[in-house]
């Protein structure tokens, strides 16, 4: 047979099997910098604001711009490989994305500064699936418990790190660096793909029956559904007309997109694979692992920044513990895949994050990083002992042919988790602290003596305002009570991942085991 899987047989030498490892080790560091720089910038876009002087309005779109075209660039990575080689597809982003980061140091404007985090984010994209569809094509099915906790590891680890990262930056240089920091290994992991990278052919009689209506709908529909996703909690969603009418271009440019995939004679994504069974549950365990991952990414410094009052930096140092949890499981994970039935891992690593989620049920306005310590711990160990097995039972057992249009749908899954869960925990963020604090409300009056009692105790705190006391006593007791609403729907929303995690046990059962770990290329 001849395929990219084809160069992992026949008794490689030792020196062939150290090049390939090393190949991808530089393309897996440039995939860590393409997802890294997700949340890099997320716990330092105040300093930005006030750089470029950019209105609060505007600087969400740093962020937004560069999730809209990354999930563009990710489904259509496969066929961008097929088309071109993994070694020019992997050169060209990596080289794009050194070159867009050092152009968004550079920016003077927030426009400036839009425009190329939409390209950074578009030209990185490429190199997340790559390297994915890369690990399962090139190493034989042995090899798969080193190499799929090495991908695993870096997919998770990147965004957790990301704040803590981005805090230190910001706090001893200045924004700028957020994005030069990748300039000088950007240049070094571009060199080595052009240089090492030698797995396949291109086929350029792909660009022939390139499907330009497809890609056009692709955009659209995933550029909409992520713009609806980003902005509709903050837009009272479909109370506001934008909302509404970038659903509609969304629902039009999915009936395009969906058209053309099963009508075109080589359509832009091919959703075959998801014709078997353990990709498609596969993909399904990422979507919710997405949600879990970019969902507690965002949790937790929501709640030390506006319950405990933590700046950026002690903000990454608090969630540095999950990061570590992460690192120190990978090897685990991976020896745990050579003796273990994947789903039975799956099945732990489901249970320990609604274990960690679940002692979250029970936070105060008083927890602090020994508080949040073990629920950080299993929230970086479950996600580890997942994603492994779920990477090998999603792309693993795939034919060769089929791995690189499945990689990009693969990833899609998770950014698009990310992006729904995100919608959804703001959103019940926001009715449920209205709901609790309706509540609360009704509880707290003159006529209860715990009230009064308080009131009294806050007026003479206050007492050196004079006649202005009583109002700041009021004042101050509605800041107690909106500050308890706040932290019942953060447990509302911990429950709801419980459950939610809880759930994925029961969908275990659906998975066909895999075959035990022989020898042949990837997918055999």
């Amino acid at each position: 047979m001849t395929s990219a899987a084809a160069t992992s047989s026949d008794a490689p030498s030792r020196g062939g099997e150290g090049r390939k490892l090393f190949t991808f080790l530089c393309m897996v560091f440039g995939m860590f910098m393409a997802i890294l720089d997700i949340q890099i910038v997320s716990a330092s876009l105040a300093e930005i604001q006030a750089g470029l002087a950019a209105s609060s309005d505007d600087i969400p779109w740093i962020q937004t711009s560069y999730l809209i075209a990354e999930v563009i660039m990710i489904p259509l990575s496969g066929y961008l490989s097929r088309m071109l080689s993994t070694r020019w597809m992997f050169t060209i982003s990596a080289a794009g994305f050194t070159l867009m980061s050092l152009m968004c140091a550079t920016a003077t404007s927030i426009e400036e500064m839009i425009v190329w985090r939409a390209l950074q984010g578009f030209l990185g994209g490429g190199m997340i699936p790559t390297v994915f569809a890369t690990a399962y094509l090139i190493f034989p099915r042995e090899k798969f418990n080193v190499i799929s906790p090495i991908i695993g590891l870096v997919a998770t680890l990147a965004p957790t790190i990301g704040p803590t990262l981005g805090g230190y930056i910001t706090d001893y240089g200045s924004w700028h660096w957020l994005f030069l920091i990748n300039v000088v290994p950007g240049i070094f992991v571009t060199l080595a793909a052009v240089t090492l990278i030698d797995f396949d052919k291109p086929d350029l009689s792909l660009f022939d029956h390139f499907d330009w209506v497809g890609f056009a709908a692709m955009a659209v529909f995933l550029g909409s559904l992520e713009f609806v996703l980003e902005e509709g909690n903050g837009e009272d969603w479909f109370q506001s007309e934008e909302i509404v009418l970038f659903t509609a271009v969304m629902l039009m440019g999915a009936a395009v997109f969906f058209w053309r995939a099963f009508t075109a004679r080589e359509p832009v994504v091919d959703l075959t694979a998801f014709s078997n069974k353990n990709f498609a549950m596969g993909s399904l365990f990422s979507f919710v692992l997405g949600i879990g991952l970019y969902g507690l990414t965002y949790l937790y410094p929501v709640y030390l920044a506006g319950v405990r009052g933590y700046t950026s930096l002690q903000i990454g140092e608090t969630m540095f513990v999950s990061g570590l949890a992460m690192f120190l499981t990978a090897p685990l994970a991976g020896r745990l895949m050579s003796v273990l039935d994947p789903r039975v891992m799956m099945g732990i690593g489901f249970a320990g994050f609604a274990a960690g989620t679940w002692l979250m049920t029970g936070i105060t306005q008083d927890w602090d990083f020994y508080e949040l310590l073990l629920p950080q711990i299993l929230r970086g160990s479950s996600l580890m002992l997942c994603m492994v097995p779920i990477n090998n039972i999603a792309l693993g057992m795939l034919p060769p042919q089929m791995i690189k249009n499945a990689s990009g749908l693969f990833n899609l899954t998770r950014n698009l988790g990310g992006a729904v869960g995100l919608a959804i925990i703001n959103t019940v963020l926001s009715q449920r602290q209205d709901f609790h604090y309706a509540r609360l409300q009704e509880s707290v009056n003159g006529a209860r003596a715990p009230v009064t009692e308080t009131l009294a105790g806050l007026t003479q705190t206050y007492q050196s305002l004079g006649d202005d006391a009583a109002t700041a006593a009021l004042k101050a007791l509605s800041g107690m009570v909106t500050k308890q609403a706040f932290l019942m729907s953060f447990i509302d929303v911990f429950l709801i991942l419980t459950l939610l995690f809880l759930s994925l046990l029961a969908t275990i059962f659906f998975v066909e085991r895999p075959k035990p770990m022989g020898g042949g290329g990837g997918g055999h």
